[in-house]
């Protein structure tokens, strides 16, 4: 059995690793339309993995009173900076018709994603077979 810190630090740094090939593979214009995909395929089936881990890990590690919140935050911070500040440095490399800018925003991206998994291995939460209230006191708990 793989638990979640283990699965997430794998599932990032591994997508990380397959981004950096699919840079070098883009910047030296060796890709095609379908090729191109593939790699993204593969490396968002990497990254998904991981980052739906991550969601589970951040509701083990609140008191039970505030999970939902925590949840509704990190996804919430996580779209913002992903989904809305993300495309547009990576749409000015694009405009730049240079495929080593755009292998830039690649490789930027892919050591984003391997520190990441780096991080969860150095201070991510080991919840494996440990019951939530002992990761996380609820805060209406008795004091013992």
């Amino acid at each position: 059995m793989v638990g979640r810190r283990t699965m997430i630090a794998t599932s990032y740094i591994g997508s990380g690793v397959l981004l950096v090939g699919a840079g070098f593979l883009f910047r030296a214009e060796v890709l095609t339309a379908w090729t191109l995909t593939a790699c993204w395929c593969a490396v968002f089936f990497l990254a998904s993995a991981g980052a739906g881990a991550a969601y589970l890990t951040v509701s083990e590690i609140f008191p039970m009173e505030t999970r939902a919140l925590a949840i509704a935050a990190f996804y919430a911070v996580g779209t913002g900076l992903g989904g809305v500040v993300g495309p547009v440095p990576f749409g000015r490399l694009v405009e730049t018709g240079d495929p080593a800018a755009v292998a830039g925003g690649y490789f930027l991206g892919a050591a984003l994603m391997i520190a990441a998994g780096i991080v969860e291995l150095l201070i991510g939460v080991a919840a494996a077979r440990r019951s939530l209230e002992d990761i996380a006191r609820p805060l209406s708990a008795e004091p013992t």
